[in-house]
């Protein structure tokens, strides 16, 4: 199952502790490591990507989900440093989008307090024991969410209702006065703006998971390439 993964450390050693079991557990096949990031809160409460330059094998390519969170938790240095290192490749999406929820961040940013540092990643795992171990082993608190497509459904659910209203206003329209009409004329017009505006964020939303799923799906082989040829 594909997930978001925050684990908050007390200090930035630690941090890297933790980075680094995470991708030994990738290298023994327990998770697979997708995109990572050191970020850590400074003493006066802003924030400051650690490790950049460092965002895993595919970082640029995860960006709607890792770069999002990461913008979000470290403010708008973050979002700097991870449009500058690509993980905000393709625009910044906003975690919402991303499949994850506003609950998360809450618990994460109660946790990720001034002069603790974080390690985030976008990870693929079928149980959450080799983790979870590995980082309270070294006194890690850990976050993990599944990046579900809730989301989309809310989404088609919302962009129904509107075409449903947007049908009432044109009946409404068609037997109005014309001093009415062009009242809901306008409100139309707004409505139909609404409606295009939010099938195009779909749009971009599908085209991004494309890229990311491609993108995974490139990792996996490069892993298989790269098992093979220490093997033989």
């Amino acid at each position: 199952m594909d997930r978001m993964l925050v684990v908050v450390f007390d200090n930035e050693n630690k941090a890297y502790e933790g980075k680094k079991a995470l991708l030994q557990l990738d290298g023994e096949g327990s998770i697979g490591v997708y995109g990572y990031a050191v970020l850590g809160k400074n003493a006066d409460g802003s924030a400051s990507v650690k490790q950049g330059d460092d965002v895993g094998p595919i970082g640029s390519l995860v960006g709607t989900s890792l770069g999002s969170l990461i913008g979000v938790l470290a403010g708008p240095v973050g979002m700097a440093v991870g449009a500058s290192a690509g993980l905000l490749a393709g625009g910044a999406f906003d975690v919402n989008n991303a499949g994850i929820g506003a609950d998360f961040i809450d618990d994460v940013s109660k946790v990720l307090q001034p002069n603790r540092v974080a390690v985030i990643a976008e990870i693929d795992e079928d149980w959450t024991t080799p983790v979870d171990t590995r980082m309270e082993a070294i006194g890690g608190t850990v976050f993990r969410r599944a990046l579900s497509e809730v989301k989309d459904q809310i989404h088609e659910e919302n962009v129904a209702a509107m075409k449903a209203d947007l049908a009432q206003l044109k009946a409404e329209q068609a037997k109005a006065h014309a001093d009415r009409k062009a009242k809901l004329q306008e409100k139309i017009n707004q409505l139909d703006s609404k409606i295009q505006t939010q099938l195009q964020n779909a749009k971009d939303r599908r085209e991004a998971m494309q890229r990311r799923a491609q993108a995974k799906v490139q990792v996996l082989k490069d892993k298989a390439a790269e098992a093979r040829a220490k093997a033989s």
